[in-house]
């Protein structure tokens, strides 16, 4: 192995290893367990993630689990670019792995959540506004019209990859964003099972009047 070989391997795998652990860490959990007593899990659809911290412990927790999510896909891809100096494969491989930590974590068995912060803090370290906000923009719409919630997740990523194809022109980010698609896509392939359908009005509480015509 020559020197310049040498030299790209050693902070890839470093990077890399880091990618998957930082991705991997679960804060809802931990969060719940902490603040809560309690196991997040239990709660909604069972997934270790932001939503049923929310579910579980209210804005302040859900929020707070959030925030850490989406850092723990930035941090990586700071580390990896800005003090590594990683580029191109290098940078998509850690882009992959961090969202392939959320999902299939060490702490849980190898059992992780849906990784849609972690992605989405991914990219903020990519780009930093452009495709989170075409990801953002896009889920929020497609979620008020469809579901299974995963078909929603589905047309946000198609979404991304005509933002990266358009405005980033780049092969290597590409890549990254069709392995984290992948990963995303098989977390979420119970709801991809299913047919997608018009998201039917939720039906009025008990005690709350119809609207007026």
């Amino acid at each position: 192995m020559d020197t310049a070989t040498s030299s790209t391997w050693a902070p890839t795998a470093f990077a890399a290893l880091v990618a998957f652990l930082s991705g991997s860490l679960p804060f809802a959990l931990w969060a719940g367990r902490l603040c809560l007593r309690r196991d997040v899990r239990e709660v909604g659809d069972g997934n270790p993630g932001a939503t049923n911290a929310y579910r579980a412990g209210g804005p302040l927790l859900g929020i707070s689990v959030l925030l850490l999510d989406v850092t723990k896909g930035v941090l990586p891809i700071v580390l990896a670019r800005d003090a590594l100096g990683l580029s191109g494969v290098s940078l998509a491989l850690v882009a992959a792995l961090t969202v392939a930590g959320a999902a299939f974590s060490p702490f849980l068995g190898f059992r992780g959540g849906k990784a849609l912060a972690v992605l989405l803090g991914t990219w903020i370290g990519l780009t930093l506004w452009t495709i989170p906000l075409v990801a953002v923009v896009a889920i929020v719409v497609a979620v008020l019209l469809i579901e299974p919630d995963g078909w929603a997740v589905a047309i946000a990523l198609a979404a991304m990859l005509a933002g990266v194809v358009l405005w980033e022109r780049d092969t290597a980010m590409l890549v990254a964003l069709l392995l984290q698609s992948a990963i995303v896509l098989w977390k979420h392939r119970a709801d991809l099972a299913q047919a997608p359908h018009r998201r039917r009005q939720r039906a009025p509480g008990p005690g709350r009047a119809e609207p007026a015509p």
